[in-house]
């Protein structure tokens, strides 16, 4: 039994050290190692499960609808692995409901490229690969470091003067005409934007309370990582007669032509913000179509 205060994914050995026992970190995940059998047999019907439903994918063809059930069956099962890797970033000041949104991505990324020929345990071949997307999520979105007072009051005046030009155009700013409203340099507009995140990121994504507005970010427009790194063509062929058709071509060209979302604004016609917005809306009806939230 693990000594008190252990932390999970820790395991006391008998004799050893100069106590009762010495903690040492355990070996890397394996579902079902706890001590309680019901947890062990969990792990144990979810190996097997994981494993059949492989052989199953192995034998129907890429993007057809049987192939898009076993994959989301996959996911599914394997959520259990994601949540224990999102729970070792508990204590970093972020939603954890997101975090395992994100390691979701992580084990669809891992499904995708997995080979059970190999003779290698699926959770040991994934937990890398989620831990990885999570951890690079914590790199590009949230940031610690020190935001300058002066930068951090400029956010403020930016955020209200995007409100203000907002509602005045019934459109979103752009950065040039928000640097000409408080007489700043277009730098200096996304220096703010880039210190309020860092600053606070959360409240820079979260939609405005009471006026039903998005939030800055969202409104600006801006490269999502998490989309970026999305690489489940099959999914998204599957699923794209249940969008817009607009919604659609937009897909087609970031994932299939592989166009940045600058790209895709020029040849649309349209801000790179209402991009950003479009994708977004599509991603989250992607998922919700596969059943991959938490």
């Amino acid at each position: 039994m693990p000594g008190a205060g252990a932390a999970p994914g820790a395991e006391t050995v008998p004799g050893s050290g100069t106590g009762p026992g010495r903690t040492q970190r355990s070996a890397p995940f394996r579902p079902g190692r706890a001590s309680d059998p019901a947890a062990r047999k969990r792990g144990a019907d979810t190996r097997a499960l994981t494993q059949l439903l492989f052989s199953q994918l192995k034998e129907v063809e890429p993007g057809t609808t049987e192939h898009a059930r076993v994959r989301s069956a996959l996911i599914e099962a394997n959520l259990p692995l994601v949540r224990y890797a999102a729970a070792r970033f508990r204590s970093r000041n972020e939603p954890m409901e997101d975090v395992v949104q994100v390691g979701t991505i992580g084990l669809i990324n891992a499904i995708d490229r997995f080979d059970p020929d190999r003779g290698v345990q699926f959770p040991t071949f994934a937990m890398p690969t989620v831990v990885g997307e999570i951890k690079r999520y914590f790199r590009d979105n949230v940031r610690t470091v020190h935001v300058p007072r002066r930068l951090h009051e400029l956010w403020v005046q930016v955020t209200s003067a995007t409100e203000d030009l907002t509602t005045a155009h019934g459109r979103s700013p752009t950065t040039a005409e928000i640097a000409e409203r408080l007489r700043i340099s277009e730098d200096e507009v996304l220096a703010c934007i880039e210190a309020g995140r860092s600053y606070h990121a959360t409240s820079l994504e979260a939609a405005q309370e009471g006026d039903g507005l998005p939030g800055l970010l969202d409104r600006l427009g801006y490269e999502d990582p998490a989309l970026d790194g999305v690489e489940h063509r099959d999914l998204v062929r599957h699923l794209l007669v249940q969008l817009p058709e607009r919604e659609q071509r937009i897909l087609l060209l970031r994932y299939y032509s592989n166009l940045t979302q600058s790209q895709i604004s020029a040849e649309l016609g349209v801000s790179q913000m209402h991009v950003s917005r479009l994708l977004a809306r599509s991603f989250a009806r992607l998922r919700s179509a596969n059943r991959i939230d938490p």
